[in-house]
């Protein structure tokens, strides 16, 4: 295995990750704030899980975003 590729294959993927989700996650709460299923001042329970493909691997990932 060649570490520098991996490392940066690795790095390319967590940062499609980040981006990603901070949009879903802004669309979410735009919308929800836009239906009233949100007031704006929430803390909002946060969880994702990774998995590789082929891999004995499941991590969650847990967190709390607060709107205000």
């Amino acid at each position: 295995m060649n570490e520098d590729v991996f490392n940066m294959e690795l790095r390319k993927f967590l940062k499609k990750v980040g981006v990603t989700s901070q949009r879903e996650i802004e669309q979410a709460v735009h919308a929800g704030l836009e239906s009233g299923a949100l007031k704006g001042h929430e803390k909002l329970q946060v969880k994702a899980t990774l998995t590789i493909q082929g891999l004995p691997l499941t991590h969650d990932i847990k967190g709390e975003i607060s709107l205000g």
